[in-house]
């Protein structure tokens, strides 16, 4: 298993926290970050890591500032997208020359995506979204998808059939509407946090091995 290097990041005024899993032979960097409610210490964060190191490629985990001073209030999207910034910046600066891939858990997916957007960062070759929250839960809408159209890199997008966050549906048009620059996986059963139930006759681990291999495929394939 690779080693795992604790780091920390400048962003404006503060620095935030970071851990860089980087196996010998890692093909590609995967910036990861966490979703709203859960920091990159995360289980599911840990174990997309893992995975990836299993795989051969590397990742950077970070905070976003409130999760960094434990707030429960997520950042501004200014901020935000400054901390994405800045960890895209750091990937780059600890392993050099290798490719980037750049995105995350639900709400760190969206901010990763909508700072590529604004600018596209550089040496990021593509972005991966592990259940994009197209919507709050029974508000099915897409104008969380409106900003995709701006960001020029591949994206893939990984999501459970059951995901509350995004209807099924609606994720199709969206990925429709962005072409050969989107690639849209559903998961059988699994909700935002790609949990099935079981008498889906899978579990969880079955579930997350699938989507390491679809994930690094999918590097393999558009990003390296």
């Amino acid at each position: 298993m690779a080693s795992v290097q604790a780091l920390s990041i400048a962003v404006g005024d503060g620095h935030v926290s970071a851990l860089l899993q980087a196996p010998a032979d890692a093909r590609a960097c995967y910036v990861f970050a966490h979703g709203a409610g859960a920091g990159m210490a995360h289980p599911f964060m840990v174990a997309v890591a893992n995975g990836l190191a299993e795989r051969g490629i590397a990742s950077l985990r970070y905070q976003f500032p409130y999760m960094e001073q434990r707030s429960k209030r997520p950042d501004v999207p200014k901020v935000a997208h400054a901390a994405v910034r800045a960890a895209v910046t750091q990937a780059g600066q600890s392993l050099p020359g290798l490719p980037l891939v750049a995105g995350g858990k639900s709400f760190g997916g969206r901010m990763t995506s909508q700072a590529q957007a604004v600018s596209a960062m550089p040496g990021v070759r593509g972005l991966v979204f592990v259940g994009f929250p197209l919507h709050p839960p029974k508000q099915p809408s897409d104008d969380r998808a409106e900003h995709l159209a701006q960001v020029q890199v591949p994206m893939l997008f990984l999501q459970g059939t059951r995901d509350e966050l995004a209807d099924a549906t609606l994720m199709r048009s969206v990925a429709q509407r962005l072409g050969e620059r989107a690639t849209l996986r559903f998961f059988e059963g699994a909700d935002h946090s790609f949990h099935v139930l079981a008498r889906s006759g899978r579990n969880d681990a079955e579930v997350m091995r699938e989507m390491l291999d679809t994930l690094v495929a999918w590097v393999d394939d558009r990003c390296t």
